[in-house]
């Protein structure tokens, strides 16, 4: 009787493979042993062996759901002390079990197992749910990029030993042989003495990444010069001291009637007006030399670096201009907060992607669905709609040059040029230039002077999420669904540089303050460092649990903010590559993302309809200081949330006087 269930096992087995010829052969073989009455002498261990594998493989499916099923039960019911850590497991393991299936030919018990409990996991992991959906088949594993990384590498979880004793624990007790195998192939746990500590604590506590955490580790032992150009005009301004010299008073002066007098006109009229009676309050006006000095060596504690691009000469009487600029800047602290001037954008119907703001506040872009891009000048509209911002046919605000297109004359200046929804717009540092990037795959210059498209940068081959002029102006980053950042100067049409590394989109770039390198951010949950001259990544920061949408960089060059679409805000160390905190507070995105000029606060833009405002400087020393506390309420640094009535913030962008400028659109449906 066992002789008949082998033969029916292996013959089975076999026309499952599809071994048509090995089968032919078997039944031969069989059947000749038959008839010379030679009986099939087999070890009963043998036979169960076969017996128990042709069982196995038809029950894999089962297997996988089954022991994931219990896997789950026993965790959720674990006690809250352990459970936190304990859940962490559960994401790895699930992904590792679906893919496992899909790789055995297993397609539609993989959909299956997939549909049941993806559910858990959608909350922290919906962007990566949606990229595995789409893997059909054991090829697919191996085209898409991101399934085959997750497939190739390790995921790191920190976890207590308590809570790695009692996971070991349970797979042998209840024998869970294939969990623990999806487990020791594919998890590699950093176990950490003593009691669980609290998710929030440790940014890096889950890394889903396609490089391990040691590949990590290993580029971000690479050096970086951090700090500051020399010969910069903050350093000039601190050696000359409060005092003008007499070239300087003299031309400053035949420059105030035409430069610097039509730009307070556009600005400090309207809004840095506000500013300045802020000064007269708190008595800085009187002592703005001083003010200038302390913040001037605040962000003067940095070293000096070379440029590594040839930088391009500044005009004189733009360099007078921020001059000026700077010895008037207010200092702001964690008890002298900024004076806030919001653009509000009505009648949209919609159509709004993104808006930018010039670094003086005088001019504000918007771009839009319809691949128009939109420029308003605030001399001409600050004071007659009050900050609001109204495109369209339904526009009721006075004067003449407000009326809608229908009427004739707009209150804005119309760009047309790209073919696709415009995704994100830039100003030049001096605000005579704007760039613009499109889903059409382009990146357009056009001059704010001429109302005219200059040139058009192709070299992406698909959507271009972001772009950003460099602080010195003349070069600007460009961030893409294609998976790379890329490098361009304003006089040449391809890029100079390919930054390729991401798994996964780039979706906003930003420049250091000395134009050496750019920081990406990405939808595979991490952010890059990468070196503008040899277009090497030299630091990869882990800890994001969504796609990271908006970056930051301090003043001094050290630190670096990133905000992601859960709307957590990481601070960065850039010398170190570490975390130095985690800022809690939004309940959404994170789309924007300022400093202060002197670096002592943080200004965040979101989703949920709110301005945020952070001290850095208790947030980059928080760690210090508390190294044994645990909790984390002193994590929390926000010293002043700012809501709006219902308008998801869309940029913010301090001026060099350290006036907040911030823009969003009027949304119904928050």
């Amino acid at each position: 009787m066992e002789d008949e269930m082998i033969q029916k096992a292996v013959i089975a087995y076999l026309k499952k493979k599809g071994f048509k010829q090995t089968e032919l052969a078997f039944q031969e073989e069989h059947s000749r042993n038959s008839s010379s009455n030679s009986s099939l002498q087999t070890d009963p261990d043998i036979a169960r062996n076969i017996l128990s594998f042709s069982s196995e493989l038809e029950n894999v499916p089962v297997q996988y759901h089954d022991g994931y099923s219990k896997l789950r039960s026993w965790t959720y019911s674990s006690l809250d002390l352990y459970k936190h850590e304990l859940l962490r497991v559960l994401y790895p393991v699930f992904i590792h079990c679906f893919m496992d299936l899909v790789a055995k030919g297993h397609i539609q018990e993989a959909r299956t197992f997939f549909n049941s409990f993806r559910e858990d996991h959608e909350m922290m992991h919906l962007r990566d749910l949606q990229k595995l959906e789409g893997v059909l088949s054991p090829s697919h594993l191996e085209e898409m990029e991101f399934a085959h990384s997750l497939r190739q590498s390790k995921v790191n979880i920190k976890i207590c030993k308590y809570s790695y004793e009692l996971l070991l624990q349970y797979l042998h007790k209840t024998q869970s042989i294939m969990m623990l195998g999806v487990i020791n192939e594919h998890i590699n746990f950093q176990v950490s003495p003593g009691q669980p500590c609290s998710i929030s604590d440790d940014a890096e506590v889950v890394t889903l990444v396609g490089s391990g955490q040691d590949a990590a580790n290993m580029i971000n032992q690479k050096e970086i010069h951090w700090g500051l150009l020399e010969d910069s005009l903050e350093e000039r301004l601190e050696k000359a001291g409060s005092s003008l010299s007499d070239l300087e008073k003299g031309e400053g002066e035949t420059k105030e009637g035409d430069l610097d007098e039509s730009k307070k006109r556009a600005v400090e009229g309207g809004k840095q007006g506000a500013s300045h009676k802020k000064l007269k309050k708190d008595k800085v006006v009187g002592s703005t030399g001083k003010a200038v000095r302390t913040e001037v060596n605040t962000v003067s504690a940095a070293p000096r670096v070379k440029a590594e691009l040839t930088l391009p000469v500044m005009p004189i009487e733009v360099e007078h201009s921020i001059l000026e600029d700077l010895r008037n800047r207010v200092q702001l602290s964690s008890v002298a907060l900024p004076s806030v001037s919001f653009y509000t954008f009505v009648n949209t119907h919609n159509g709004l992607n993104c808006s930018t703001i010039s670094c003086d506040g005088s001019l504000v872009a918007g771009g839009f669905s319809d691949s128009s891009l939109k420029v308003w000048d605030m001399a001409k509209l600050g004071q007659q709609t009050s900050g609001s911002i109204s495109q369209g046919e339904n526009d009721s605000a006075p004067g003449d040059h407000l009326v809608g297109e229908k009427g004739g004359k707009r209150p804005y200046t119309l760009f047309r040029g790209h073919s696709g929804p415009v995704y994100s717009a830039s100003f030049s540092p001096i605000g005579d230039f704007l760039l613009s990037s499109s889903s059409d795959s382009t990146i357009r210059l056009w001059s704010s002077k001429l109302n005219a498209n200059l040139v058009c940068y192709k070299g992406h081959n698909y959507p271009v999420w972001d772009v950003q002029f460099s602080p010195a102006g003349h070069y600007f980053a460009s961030a893409s669904h294609d998976r790379t950042a890329r490098i361009w100067s304003m006089d040449r049409i391809q890029p100079l540089r390919i930054m390729a590394g991401h798994l996964s989109d780039v979706d906003c770039v930003q420049w250091h303050e000395n134009c050496n390198y750019i920081a990406t951010g990405s939808s595979d949950k991490t952010v890059r460092l990468w070196d503008v001259q040899s277009g090497e990544c030299v630091r990869i920061f882990i800890g994001h649990r969504s796609m990271v949408l908006s970056l930051a960089m301090s003043p001094d060059g050290r630190y670096m903010a990133s905000g992601d679409e859960d709307g957590t805000i990481m601070m960065w160390d850039l010398s170190s590559g570490r975390c130095v905190t985690p800022l809690v507070g939004h309940s959404s995105c994170v789309w924007t993302l300022d400093f202060s000029c002197e670096g002592s606060l943080l200004a965040s833009g979101s989703a949920d309809c709110t301005v945020k405002l952070w001290d850095v400087t208790a947030s980059t020393k928080a760690p210090k200081i508390e190294e044994n506390k645990t909790g984390s309420t002193n994590r929390l640094r926000s010293l002043k949330t700012l809501p709006t009535k219902s308008t998801p913030v869309y940029s913010l962008q301090f001026s060099r006087r350290n006036l907040l400028f911030a823009a969003g659109v009027l949304s119904k449906n928050v």
